[in-house]
């Protein structure tokens, strides 16, 4: 299936700088999130959300209002990109500023992630949830960490200075924080569970 890729910026953090905008076929502004491109003069495609934080909603653009108190912003809106058949998310904004905001972002990209290919962008890094199969290349010398939601089984990788060999992590117990690669590609399998790893810049 052919990607169709969306910028989504979140009323978190706001990074130094965006990617390519031109690159997607879709740039939403989730509730807040309005108020930085308005600052920023850039125009994006999509306005959705409750509008709680919004300081003047937009008339010239798309705007979906989405009351219900029941899900996140955020969710709405994966529940709108899903339904138009984007399939790769690429997030700002998700990290920062009230850490409740963050651990419900990071909730809601593991509900969505069977479906949808979500990444988080910040400052300092990426972060996402990765198939039982995986590998990623360019990262020599990186840090990187492997954070179980809230287990994950029959963990094998390799390229790490710390190896781990058909073992186990569990959230609340034993994680994969600050590792490092040590080749410039790391291969990561695991049998069971879910788990997200994160990638420094």
């Amino acid at each position: 299936m052919k990607s169709k890729k969306a910028f989504v910026l979140l009323n978190g953090e706001k990074p130094t700088a965006f990617p390519n905008l031109s690159n997607y076929q879709i740039v939403c502004a989730i509730d807040g999130a309005y108020n930085y491109f308005l600052e920023k003069n850039i125009i994006p495609d999509l306005v959705t959300g409750d509008f709680d934080s919004i300081k003047t909603i937009p008339t010239s653009v798309e705007v979906i209002n989405t009351p219900d108190q029941n899900f996140t912003d955020f969710d709405k809106a994966l529940a709108i990109l899903n339904k138009r058949g984007f399939n790769t998310i690429d997030v700002y904004g998700g990290s920062g500023k009230e850490h409740d905001h963050f651990l419900g972002n990071i909730s809601t990209a593991l509900e969505w992630n069977t479906k949808l290919n979500i990444t988080f962008f910040d400052d300092f890094g990426k972060y996402f949830f990765i198939d039982k199969t995986f590998s990623v290349s360019n990262v020599l010398n990186k840090n990187i960490s492997l954070i179980p939601f809230p287990k994950a089984k029959g963990i094998r990788t390799s390229g790490l200075q710390y190896l781990l060999v058909n073992e186990s992590l569990v959230f609340g117990k034993r994680i994969g924080t600050r590792n490092k690669a040590i080749e410039n590609t790391v291969e990561i399998t695991f049998k069971k569970g879910k788990l997200l790893i994160y990638i420094s810049h």
